[in-house]
């Protein structure tokens, strides 16, 4: 095994880091006593079968002690925060029931699955109403990753993941299995959820109150649900699947004492190679699994995470056995590149603007628009890019329903190390232009947004159809906003007028009705 080289810098532009934003909100130290970390469980199937499996997975209200004092009121899936892991098996089919048991119409997106949409893929055209439940089946047909599952109903999506309402996903195959890494989950693989909360009056949310439209942060970080948490070490390896689960917020992660850590996923599977790193940016939806070896410590010691210069995780260390096992040079096999039809137009995808003006190639989301179209089953070359320059300009994380791409290029030169797998979020810095190789499997409708949540509520959000030369014009019903308003309007027992939706603002302060 060779020697691997570890890289030190975050590698997006410091001048666009949100820390340069005027509504920054830097992380505070809690001043609260340690807890266990809370680590989800596993949602049990309702049934399963050698080539089948049954979910139910549950969107409902709760309450949970994350402070001290009085209980938060949240929402989870299945739980009363977050939710529990819901473990897929490539090759299975899925049966899945969707129950909204919430006061409010909900969706349930499954942000890395390739499935076909709009229904399954569960973005703002798939409305579970409250006291109902909806079925969606589906193959799973792609690599072992750690995706999630989050409310998308825009334009309330911000305000519903930040009550609680994502949680992991985990889709496992035979390849994976057979590395080399740890697979205990619990005990030396853990899913680690980083967000950022601020607890008001009595240690509630007030997502109202602290709405940005450039989006909603807080003083608090929040793993897992837990703040101020510790994590046992009872092993010399510990395999962390990170997800940036935040509205806003991206997160710089290094140990105190510099440990070095090895990134072996993101956001679609497992890298081709494994990559090492002592300092390590995630921007929001993304998520890279590291192994930390923490051979050089003894029973008693503690190791802290930190996001820039802030604790937010504490390792403790305890007796564990000597782990010599070896991670290879070379994971997994990446398909070649396919060849692109050079004759086939370049999609576009041009993000612009802060606040309230933000838009995509100068347009804000239409939920009856389509925007572009892409055949399913051709290889495409994507231009997503950041025009954004106001006051140094900020990081845009862009994501895409319905497919896993492929990274060509940052400004034409080779994108960042960890960037050689299948990626479905990408940061994109100002002034930049990130070439993306993209192909749909499935037929339907998608979104293209970025995953700043407040953002794509607030039209930083197009579609396109996926289509079947042999059905190039199949019609989908798309959800439009004087039913979804109509929808609300009447769980909230007030007239449509009355209605308190911050992300609209983007839209009535330039003009724009949304349909």
């Amino acid at each position: 095994m060779s020697e691997r080289k570890v890289y030190n810098d975050y590698f997006y532009d410091e001048p666009a880091f949100n820390t340069h934003d005027g509504g920054y909100i830097p992380l505070e130290v809690p001043d609260v006593p340690e807890h266990k970390l809370n680590i989800p469980g596993i949602l049990k199937p309702d049934k399963e079968t050698d080539t089948d499996m049954w979910y139910t997975v549950d969107a409902q209200p709760g309450e949970t002690q994350i402070l001290p004092g009085e209980k938060t009121k949240t929402w989870g899936y299945n739980s009363s925060i977050l939710g529990k892991t819901i473990i897929l098996k490539e090759g299975k089919h899925m049966h899945v029931t969707l129950k909204n048991d919430l006061p409010v119409l909900t969706t349930f997106h499954w942000h890395g699955l390739n499935v076909s949409g709009p229904y399954v893929d569960g973005g703002c055209h798939a409305p579970v109403y409250p006291g109902t439940s909806n079925e969606i089946e589906f193959t799973v047909d792609q690599p072992a990753a750690t995706l999630w599952l989050h409310a998308h109903p825009c334009p309330e999506t911000s305000e519903q993941v930040y009550k609680g309402l994502a949680t992991p996903v985990v889709v496992q195959d035979d390849i994976e299995s057979k590395l080399p890494f740890p697979r205990n989950y619990g005990v030396d693989d853990i899913p680690v959820v980083l967000q950022d909360r601020h607890f008001h009056k009595g240690n509630q949310l007030n997502y109202k109150e602290d709405y940005d439209p450039d989006g909603v942060q807080g003083p608090t970080a929040m793993i897992n649900g837990t703040v101020n948490p510790y994590f046992d070490v009872t092993t010399q390896k510990v395999r962390l699947r990170f997800l940036d689960g935040s509205n806003r917020r991206e997160w710089r992660l290094h140990f105190d004492d510099d440990l070095k850590f090895t990134q072996i996923g993101s956001d679609g599977g497992i890298l081709p190679e494994p990559v090492e790193f002592t300092h390590l940016m995630m921007v929001c939806a993304e998520r890279d699994e590291v192994i930390v070896d923490f051979r050089g410590y003894k029973p008693g010691d503690e190791v802290h995470l930190y996001s820039d210069d802030v604790p937010i995780m504490t390792f403790k260390i305890h007796e564990f056995a000597p782990d010599d096992t070896k991670l290879p040079d070379h994971l997994i096999d990446m398909p070649p590149f396919a060849k692109v039809d050079k004759n086939a137009p370049v999609h576009k995808a041009a993000m612009s603007g802060m606040d309230e003006s933000v838009e995509i190639n100068g347009k804000k989301f239409d939920m009856q628009r389509i925007d572009d179209r892409q055949e399913v089953g051709k290889e495409r070359i994507w231009e997503v890019s950041n025009s954004n320059e106001m006051d140094g300009g900020m990081v845009h994380p862009y994501h895409m329903h319905g497919t896993q791409f492929r990274v060509l290029s940052r400004n034409g030169k080779d994108p960042y190390p960890n960037e050689h797998g299948w990626k479905d979020t990408i940061g994109v810095n100002p002034g930049e232009v990130v070439r993306l190789q993209v192909k749909f499997d499935f037929p339907g409708v998608y979104m293209y947004h970025c995953h700043i949540t407040e953002h794509e509520d607030g039209g930083m959000m197009l579609q396109i159809q996926a289509y079947d030369k042999q059905d190039p014009h199949k019609k989908y019903k798309l959800m439009n906003m004087d039913t979804l308003l109509n929808a609300l309007s009447k769980e909230e027992g007030i007239p449509v007028k009355d209605l308190d939706i911050p992300a609209m603002n983007s839209y009535k302060k330039m003009g724009i009705h949304m349909c």
